[in-house]
Parts: C-alpha cells; sequence; structure tokens
C-alpha cells in the first residue's frame, strides 16, 4: 500500500492512496451512474470514495464493488474536492471466500452496521481490519454456537480496539483482581462490576480466560472461551454495546427480529 501527498493550490494537499486492502461496508446511489461507498481500509480506516459510473452496465467495478469481498483500491483527492470525500481510482477482487447468502450475510450487515456506527472516519485500526476479515468466513458455519463465538469475539475486539472495553480481569471501581468464583457484570460506565441476583453475570474465571485470550492476540482462544458462556456473553455485549452507539435497537438485529417471524430453523435473534 502507497500513500502519497502532492502539493495545492490551497490550504489542503492532494493526496493519493494505492495497494489498500479494504472492504465495503456500506454504498450509497450518488447519481443515476455513480455510487458512494464506505470502505474499511486496513491503514486508513474507515473511508468514504465516490465511484464515478460504477452503476453502469458496462463499468468494470460494478461487479466487485460488494460487500464482505475483499478488495484492493485506490483512491484520491484534491483540495478543490475536499478531503472527506475521495475519489475511487481503481478496485480489484483481491479474492477470498464465496459471497455470504442468507443468515450469514444478515449477520454480516450486523457487524458492518457496528463498523459504521462505532468507527470514526480516518482512524485506522489495523488489528480490528485484521480480527474483521478473519470473522467473515467463520459466519458461514454450519455450526450455531460457532457462529455465536465468533460473533461475541468480534464485538470483544472491536469495543478493545474503542478503547471502551474495561480491563476485564479487574474490578473496576476497586482495582482489584476479579476472583475465580464470584459474579460480575460489564457496565457501560463503571467497568467490571459486581453483579446483582438479577444480573447476566459472567463468571470470573470467564473474564480472565477472556482477558487472556485479548491480551494474546487470539481470535481462536477467545472463541473458544466464548463458547463456554454464550448466553451471559450475548445480554452484556449487547447492552454494552448499545450503550456505546446510544440506540437500543440496530436496524440489522431489527432485521432479523422481522424475518425470524417468517423463517423456521436456528433462531437468528441468539446472534
Amino acid at each position: 500500500m502507497a500513500t502519497s501527498r502532492g502539493r495545492g493550490s490551497g490550504a489542503r494537499a492532494a493526496f493519493r492512496v494505492q495497494g489498500e486492502a479494504a472492504y465495503v461496508l456500506h454504498r450509497y446511489d450518488w447519481s443515476e451512474s455513480s455510487l458512494i461507498l464506505d470502505l474499511f481500509t486496513h491503514q486508513h480506516g474507515r473511508v468514504a470514495v465516490v465511484a464515478k459510473g460504477a452503476k453502469r452496465p458496462y463499468s468494470q467495478l460494478r461487479p466487485v464493488l460488494l460487500p464482505f469481498q475483499r478488495l484492493v483500491v485506490g483512491f484520491s483527492s484534491r483540495e478543490e474536492e475536499g478531503g472527506d470525500v475521495h475519489t475511487l481510482k481503481s478496485a480489484e477482487w483481491a479474492g477470498g471466500a464465496a459471497m455470504l447468502t442468507g443468515a450469514p450475510l444478515l449477520t454480516g450487515f450486523y457487524l458492518n452496521e457496528l463498523l459504521m456506527k462505532l468507527l470514526a472516519r480516518a482512524d485506522p485500526h489495523p488489528v480490528l481490519f485484521s480480527a474483521y476479515a478473519e470473522t467473515l468466513p467463520h459466519l458461514a458455519a454450519k455450526d450455531e454456537q460457532q457462529v455465536q463465538s465468533t460473533l461475541r469475539a468480534f464485538e470483544l475486539v472491536l469495543l478493545r480496539e474503542l478503547g471502551v472495553l474495561p480491563q476485564l480481569d479487574v474490578a473496576t471501581l476497586t482495582l482489584a483482581p476479579v476472583q475465580p468464583e464470584a459474579r460480575y457484570r460489564l457496565h457501560g460506565e463503571a467497568g467490571v462490576v459486581d453483579a446483582e441476583r438479577q444480573d447476566a453475570a459472567l463468571a470470573g474465571r470467564t473474564l480472565q480466560v477472556l482477558q487472556q485470550a485479548l491480551d494474546a492476540g487470539s481470535l481462536d482462544m477467545l472463541r473458544a472461551t466464548c463458547a463456554t458462556a454464550l448466553p451471559e456473553l450475548r445480554t452484556a455485549l449487547r447492552q454494552l454495546l448499545h450503550y456505546h452507539v446510544g440506540s437500543p435497537q440496530l436496524r440489522t438485529r431489527q432485521m432479523m427480529v422481522d424475518v425470524q417471524r417468517l423463517l423456521d430453523g436456528p433462531s437468528l435473534l441468539k446472534r
């Protein structure tokens, strides 16, 4: 990946990026022939770009600019165009897993909505980018427990990368190590606190192992630990995410509720 800045006639210089790994998070119609894309990139974080002519039938970009497909992109902006929305210059498929379909597709859109709502523009998170790339193939697993464990692990990495996940093996208010047999809950402001009887409680031992997995940077270890406490983690992390998103209901989760009313089989609401 190469980034360069040329001299501009005004206060903002030209900005060019080449060979950047990226995923499409969302796309908006900009005109009859063009799109505005929200990209999650490896080195530049969340970036908005204009894909001129991408909706035309003969455009080489049209079959490439799909969600959940790893891309290699190039984009640039000139001083007179402003720095918030760049111009997409190139995009190529970088290989990887097949396109998500069915329930995994909805789950993937849930991840994208989290990133759209919680990541600031131009705020790089290469560790989170790698976790996202590693997470996507696991969403198509036939084992529902594996999918749920994958989601909880990604949510933990996301919260940690944003700097809003408390140190899980320490009681936040007292700074005392959590006790393996004690029960705790995650609070948006107070961090790790003692659980009341009615709370969705997490065992201190679980919190300790989760922290070890986060410190080791091991998604495999994190997924395995999440699998041991899925109901409690799902409730705790959902409350924590909604606190930081500032909304009681994500659009994709409401969509899962609506779809579940029409479908039989494993409940999407468990995700």
